[in-house]
């Protein structure tokens, strides 16, 4: 049986070798020749993850028995939409998956439900300054259909929102853009699985972003268990189902952000798929659900084992962990620490590099430059604190200055409780 897989990127890695290691064929699809996922894929296509079209073409060509993205948005409509096509198995509808999919729908839909977000409007480039009355300043203009923190920008007046229409623009297919009040929060992500309409809430984690405006909403690590967990934990789990509910997600995995500040909690954007930031790695780890093989099982049409999941109660699970999204400024790396060296150090559960050596880093802009990842486990916050010091001491990527270009080092602080 052949597994069509949208992407092939260092989101999808784990995907297509979970796969093969299930003993299917893994057609890894999309527009770049050269994705780390394509050299080990048993087949390769040539596609935008964006274009249905496209992409139904390599589908049909192929013969595929199921197809599936992970760690990334907008697929989740093409790989739907193609299901739906040829008669495959999926876990939500064309109309839900599109509705997780696009900001604007996805807005609307909260405001109809009832579900706390934040202030926005809808303009296009030729919008009068009134259609912006009443929304407070400063704000955040985003595409309704682009992922990875692409033509996302913080701005302070009207006049800075035309100035960057078209840089948003520029990353969506629609005319209009989205603009929302800016509310000063922390980040967290609800990671889970619908089963029956029932949502299974397996981990909350708090998102931590660079806290500049140049670089907004580009996480730099996921923390578990959430400095917020104890005081909002069944807020965050009845507003998950209520979002289910409103979105009529029917099964499988669901990837939820949300805002916590001074007026509480606010949803951000929603997804149904497994999220970005390696859950196909830390979630097993720390709950023993393995989810990426039941998003494989799903789609592939074999029966789902729910055991771990109807066990799991995420009141019991007492670990702790980070997944370090690590960064580098510009340069051509000259040398780097071996993936061995830092797989040995205390706690170190699993890491990988984006770059290799004589690789250039381009300029941050979103995440799509992000130089690698580490995933750390100790007994407390304090331990956590400790081992992330102790990588980031042996984790260099060096320029031909001898710089390391590694910046998050200098970032992290684990929360006290």
């Amino acid at each position: 049986m052949k597994l069509m897989i949208l992407g092939a990127s260092g989101a999808q890695l784990n995907a297509i070798k979970r796969a093969k290691k299930m003993g299917y064929k893994v057609l890894a699809t999309d527009y770049y020749t050269d994705s780390p996922g394509k050299s080990i894929a048993d087949e390769c296509g040539l596609a935008s993850t964006f274009d249905y079209d496209e992409c139904l073409e390599v589908a049909e060509k192929a013969s595929i028995d199921g197809i599936m993205t992970t760690g990334t948005d907008q697929p989740v409509y093409t790989v739907n939409r193609i299901a739906e096509k040829l008669g495959l198995p999926q876990f939500i509808s064309v109309d839900t998956a599109y509705g997780v999919t696009n900001k604007r729908y996805m807005k609307e839909k909260y405001k109809k439900a009832n579900i706390p977000t934040t202030d926005y409007r809808i303009i296009k480039k030729d919008f009068k300054d009134e259609e912006l009355q009443g929304l407070k300043f400063p704000v955040v203009v985003k595409p309704f259909d682009s992922q990875g923190q692409r033509g996302i920008f913080k701005l302070n007046t009207i006049k800075d929102v035309r100035k960057r229409f078209d840089d948003v623009i520029e990353y969506s297919r629609e005319d209009a853009i989205l603009v929302e009040s800016y509310y000063k929060n922390d980040e967290i992500t609800v990671s889970g699985w619908v089963r029956n309409g029932q949502a299974k809430v397996l981990t909350i984690t708090d998102r931590v972003t660079f806290g500049d405006d140049k670089n907004i909403g580009i996480c730099s690590s996921h923390e578990f268990p959430s400095k917020h967990y104890k005081r909002y934990k069944d807020e965050f789990i009845d507003l998950t189902q209520k979002i289910v509910d409103a979105f009529h997600i029917s099964e499988g995995p669901i990837y939820f952000q949300m805002f916590v500040g001074d007026e509480g909690i606010k949803v951000n954007e929603i997804a149904c798929r497994i999220g970005g930031a390696y859950e196909d790695e830390f979630i097993p780890l720390i709950t023993g659900v393995d989810i990426l093989k039941m998003v494989i099982d799903g789609i592939m049409g074999q029966d789902i084992d729910y055991t771990q999941l109807e066990k799991y109660d995420m009141k019991n699970n007492k670990n702790h962990l980070t997944v370090q999204l690590f960064f580098a400024n510009s340069g051509t790396v000259t040398s780097i620490t071996p993936k061995e060296d830092i797989l040995e150090l205390d706690g170190v559960h699993n890491m990988n590099y984006n770059y290799k050596e004589n690789d250039y880093i381009k300029p941050m802009e979103n995440a799509s430059v992000r130089a690698g990842y580490v995933i750390v486990t100790g007994k407390s916050n304090e331990d956590i604190q400790t081992k992330v010091n102790n990588v980031y001491k042996k984790m260099l990527m060096l320029d031909n200055q001898g710089n390391n270009l590694i910046i998050n080092g200098h970032h992290y602080k684990r929360y006290v409780e």
